[in-house]
């Protein structure tokens, strides 16, 4: 009998009374289950929603209310065919079904006996298979349906102890467990059939589909039994660590819990008797902020630890407040507050060109880091140490880096440092101990990963042997160990790989080896003049104008003024003194207008200052004649001589020009003698003597009309002007032979030749460093030729394009060649 329940709108509910053919009968439907076994003897919920299993359904319950549930091969596939499901599954019987208002069906269904689909007769509109049954077995005997495993209480020994454990077992699983209600404990307690206790078991445990239909394969039930015992044993021992798992959460949770509620209790009871402890709203304040830090493991250990000492230690006490002192800088540290990098190669470059001129080996450099980090987001990063004299450039070129990649800057000077303790920190056991310069910019960066500078690292030194703050800069500057540098006063680790390290130098000479090693050089020549032009035009005059209160609607300059200013009053690599000159020229043009303005009338409005645009004539006037001016002049004034000839030299503060006199006078004792001047190191005395001796060697070529004794007769004395400046180095070689040479013949050296050059007592000419540096001197002083070693001339790509233009190489291999250009040739040597 159906009985149907037809309220509009609300779900139907169909009620079938009275049992089916309890018989195998003919082909019978199949309804595929995704992800569910059905287990004889057991009740089944489903939910039926495809079109075709709606049909079945129907038909179903149009007739004798049986069908097969056999479980889907594959849960992904929505309507499997014949080979898409188990053989092996089981008759159920609808007990009640649901129609729900979105059409789809809610069924309860009983699970009689399990079958084998033997073969399948239809699958249009759905499934039907012929069966057979698959009794269970015991001891090899068919187990009836519905009957008695063993009706005379004669079980063997072995199934008996199966029986048992598995009884056991699933009670321990229902009292751990909360979906499992504890009827279903006392119902397996109380069943003596071995099939029926598998079943039940089988259908109440949430395991595996595949376990699920292997246990309903498996037809012998002491082979069941004892696969069932291997699932319960290891659901059992699952649930035991889960619930050691949940005890330990539990256990610190409530641990914390306490502890909360306690603070709470005594807070209010404080506030109840108008007590305000300053010291445990100190302590209160400093635990929510290292609550709200995500610190590292051992940092947060070694913050409880002193937090806890804190408590306990007399606010009267001086180790209360070295202790707070301490926590005050754990909490002040970015441990992982970072910014996120600008990754925009066309914004960088942007930002880049915009603060500075040329440049372009730095600027492309910074542009590849930008690109590797952008493929390679946790690459490491080489610590970038860009040298060259002062003025060109490298401090604010760092803001600039950090600008372009969205970093924090800080910078620090490492110029003076003479103590390890100044970068790693001093000891807590010392009074007022504090962090070191790195820590310190860490904090104030706000970042761990800014871009750090660290300026003038050249200029650091050691009070003596060892340990020296050398030795902890390379802890820092090493990729391999700066993320766990440790700090003296901190006293845990703290990583700095996230950190870009910048670093500026004037020169090499005075950085450890094992610390340059660290670091990728860039060097930083210089500008020329034209470079100079561009950069005072865009940048020192804005910003000098700016400075002084003056608008650029006021004053203009021209570019003969600019390089009147350039070539006249300054004579330097960088742009710091031209920044200097015009800012005396804006100065004292802000002064005229100020003047302008207190010496007009009070009844005359000054709308405005008339535009003043200085010239090469008003520098003149404002500043008086250039330190410089005439420079070219006296280089030619000064070569006019026999026995002088004009030097490049490198300096740390950029290249510069040297002359080199040489004079002869009748000996004044038994021995000739060589006199050299001009405060010259051990280096460039051995020069003097290599050329001498090379001059000495080669008279014959050199000058033949003078006579092979004239060394005996005479005394040399070589000197080179500036006394007061120290001067050493290889490079000065060429030019002292020249020197001599030109004394020895009579003959000037070219004007507007300067040289470059080391010598060997055989006549090579060996090559120098610097080339750049020293083409930049030659320029600024009006050189128009410069002669140097044939291995520097791949050197000369370094050297601007403009500059190259201007000057004239001589490339040189022997001495011969350099006397050639600079003399104007060798004399020939009589036949005779």
């Amino acid at each position: 009998m159906i009985e149907i329940v037809s309220d509009p709108g609300a779900a139907q509910e169909v009620a079938i009374q009275g049992e089916g053919d309890g018989g195998i009968g003919g082909p019978l439907p199949v309804l595929p289950l995704r992800d569910v076994v059905a287990v004889p003897d057991t009740m089944l919920p489903l939910a039926v929603g495809q079109e075709r299993s709606v049909t079945l359904v129907d038909d179903v319950l149009a007739g004798d209310r049986r069908l097969v549930l056999a479980t889907s091969r594959d849960a992904a596939v929505e309507a499997p065919g014949p080979e898409g499901v188990h053989d092996v599954g089981v008759i159920g019987h609808i007990v009640r079904m649901l129609k729900v208002p979105d059409g789809t069906l809610r069924l309860l269904v009983q699970g009689t006996q399990r079958v084998r689909l033997t073969r399948f007769t239809s699958s249009d509109p759905y499934l039907v298979a012929e069966i057979e049954e698959l009794p269970d077995l015991l001891d090899g005997k068919p187990v009836e349906a519905g009957s008695s495993a063993d009706p005379e209480g004669d079980l063997s020994p072995e199934l008996t102890a199966l029986h048992r454990s598995v009884q056991e077992t699933f009670s321990k699983i229902v009292e751990a467990v909360p979906y499992l209600p504890e009827e279903l404990q006392v119902a397996v307690a109380n069943i003596d059939d071995p099939v029926a206790l598998s079943q039940l078991i089988t259908g109440s445990l949430r395991i595996g589909t595949d376990e699920k239909q292997a246990l309903l394969e498996q037809v012998d039930v002491q082979a069941r039994l004892r696969r069932l015992m291997a699932i319960l044993a290891r659901e059992l021992e699952v649930i035991s660590i889960g619930s050691e798992i949940q005890s330990q959460v539990q256990s610190e949770l409530d641990k914390g819990q306490r502890e909360y509620v306690l603070r709470q209790q005594l807070k209010a009871i404080r506030e109840e008797l108008g007590e305000d402890d300053p010291l445990e709203a100190e302590l209160a304040e400093l635990r929510e902020q290292l609550d709200a830090l995500e610190l590292p493991e051992v940092v947060e250990t070694q913050a409880d630890r002193e937090l806890h000492r804190l408590e306990s230690i007399p606010q009267a006490s001086a180790e209360h407040g070295v202790v707070r002192t301490y926590l005050e800088w754990i909490v002040s540290l970015p441990w992982n507050d970072r910014t996120r990098d600008d990754l925009d190669l066309h914004r960088a470059r942007e930002v880049l060109d915009a603060d500075h001129f040329g440049l372009d080996d730095i600027k492309d450099r910074i542009l590849e880091f930008l690109a590797v980090r952008q493929l390679k987001p946790d690459a490491r990063g080489s610590i970038l140490c860009l040298v060259g004299p002062p003025g060109v450039g490298k401090t604010s070129l760092g803001k600039s880096i950090a600008r372009a990649m969205g970093r924090n800057f800080e910078r620090i000077s490492a110029g003076g440092v003479r103590d390890e303790a100044e970068i790693r920190g001093h000891r807590r056991t010392y009074i007022g101990a504090m962090p070191g310069t790195i820590i310190r910019a860490m904090r104030d960066a706000g970042s761990s990963n800014p871009l750090l500078m660290i300026d003038e690292i050249d200029k650091m030194g050691s009070m003596g042997t060892g340990g020296g703050p050398e030795s902890a800069m390379l802890e820092v500057l090493d990729p391999e160990q700066n993320d766990t540098f440790r700090d003296h006063y901190l006293d845990v680790p703290f990583d700095l790989s996230r950190v870009m390290f910048v670093t500026t130098a004037n020169t090499l000479d005075t950085i450890p080896g094992p610390l340059r090693d660290r670091m990728e050089i860039i060097r930083l020549a210089g500008y020329t003049a034209q470079e100079k032009l561009e950069i005072a035009k865009r940048y020192l005059v804005p910003r000098q104008l700016e400075r002084h209160g003056l608008r650029r609607s006021w004053v203009g300059f021209g570019d003969p003024a600019l390089r009147t200013l350039i070539e006249d009053y300054t004579r330097e690599s960088g742009v710091r003194n031209l920044e200097r000159e015009i800012g005396r020229v804006v100065r004292k043009i802000a002064r005229e207008i100020v003047e302008q303005e207190q010496n007009t009338p009070d009844d005359v409005a000054l709308e405005k200052p008339k535009r003043v645009t200085v010239s090469k004539a008003r520098v003149e006037e404002l500043l008086g004649r250039g330190t410089w001016a005439g420079s070219s002049e006296a280089l030619r004034r000064r070569t006019r001589r026999a026995g002088v000839a004009t030097g490049l030299a490198w300096t740390p503060v950029g290249g510069d020009v040297l002359f080199v006199e040489a004079a002869a006078m009748p000996k004044s004792g038994s021995q000739p003698t060589l006199t050299t001047t001009g405060q010259l190191g051990d280096v460039m005395q051995e020069s003097v003597r290599a050329a001498l001796t090379w001059v000495r060697g080669n008279l014959a070529v050199v000058a033949p009309d003078v006579p092979q004794d004239w060394f005996s007769q005479h005394d040399l004395h070589v000197h080179v002007p500036a006394g007061a400046t120290p001067k050493d180095g290889p490079s000065a070689g060429i030019t002292i032979a020249t020197a001599i040479a030109s004394l020895l013949t009579g003959r000037e050296v070219a004007q507007h030749v300067a040289m470059t050059g080391e010598i060997t007592l055989t006549g090579e000419v060996l090559p120098i460093g610097g080339l750049k540096e020293k083409a930049l001197a030659a320029q600024r002083n009006g050189v128009r030729c410069v002669i140097a070693p044939r291995e520097n001339e791949r050197d000369a790509e370094d050297v601007p394009e403009p500059l190259r233009s201007r000057i004239d190489f001589v490339w040189v291999d022997r001495v011969e060649q350099v006397l050639e250009a600079a003399l104007g040739g060798l004399p020939e040597r009589d036949a005779g």
